[in-house]
């Protein structure tokens, strides 16, 4: 009798166990994780006219290099503002058939509130070359002045974001190059305010940047006290970076000759984009 009791409470168990998960909302499935890849060719071309490493051939090579590694974003530092479209016209040739963005910031001049300006009068500053997927939904370009510069100098150091909706959010800077304490502010400035403020106001991405940050690993200060633990990079050896958010891992790296077009190698590298991966919750710094 006790056994014939038992049986019968198991069945009314699970009877009613049935009811409660056919009453719970199905699971929605998984998003499947996919990744693609992204050439990332990050440039110093010295191309002022105004400094001793100035050559007048680095806009050349920096077309040649495009022609030859075929890029899919390009970030540029020290040019002349005609450098991004006349680069960038190579860069289209190269991605025919495509879209791709060609986007100027110009550095500020402190002493006559305006932009900087190359030897011949054109806007000094920085640049982006990106392909974008098709069909093309859409960009948007967003830029602005460090709050922190170095008072010894009269330019004042930008920084440039171009966001691809759900795809990357591209972005190139050159820091402080004569106080290294001013560069290190302007890069917790730039991760830990800028690329976060970008995000909130176009929606998410992967963020990779391109740029001479004027800091080392391993130097004093170092570069990595900086950049957020969680942030794949890679180096030209020196103060060029290519680096990216989580999510995204930054192949190892490979100097490009620039055959003594300017003072700098260029830096190219390989990133895997991983889709489909819940975004990590990103803490604040200690």
């Amino acid at each position: 009798m006790v056994g014939r009791r038992r049986r019968v409470l198991r069945r009314a168990l699970a009877a009613g166990l049935l009811v409660v998960a056919a009453a719970l909302p199905a699971a929605a499935p998984a998003s499947p994780v996919t990744s693609t890849t992204l050439t990332v060719l990050q440039l110093n071309l010295c191309n002022s006219g105004r400094a001793g490493c100035y050559t007048g051939r680095a806009v050349p090579r920096a077309a040649e290099v495009i022609r030859a590694e075929a890029p899919q974003l390009v970030s540029l530092n020290e040019i002349c503002q005609g450098d991004v479209p006349e680069l960038g016209r190579v860069f289209a040739r190269v991605h025919r058939g495509g879209t791709v963005v060609a986007e100027f910031r110009a550095a500020g001049d402190r002493p006559s509130r305006g932009v900087t300006r190359c030897r011949d009068g054109q806007p000094y500053g920085i640049g982006l070359l990106v392909r974008l997927p098709v069909p093309h939904r859409g960009h948007t370009v967003h830029s602005g002045i460090y709050p922190v510069q170095d008072l010894a100098d009269p330019e004042l150091r930008a920084w440039l974001c171009v966001h691809v909706p759900d795809v990357v959010n591209a972005c190139t800077t050159h820091l402080a190059a004569f106080s290294a304490s001013t560069a290190l502010a302007q890069c917790r400035h730039l991760f830990d305010a800028v690329v976060p403020a970008v995000l909130g106001r176009a929606g998410h991405a992967p963020t990779v940047l391109g740029g001479d940050l004027n800091l080392r690993a391993g130097g004093s200060p170092d570069l990595r006290s900086c950049v957020p633990p969680d942030r794949s990079r890679v180096d030209d050896g020196a103060v060029q970076q290519i680096v990216a958010t989580a999510g995204v891992t930054v192949g190892a790296g490979r100097s490009v000759d620039m055959r003594d077009a300017t003072d700098h190698p260029g830096l190219l590298a390989t990133l895997t984009i991983e889709h489909g991966r819940p975004s990590p919750v990103r803490r604040p710094r200690p």
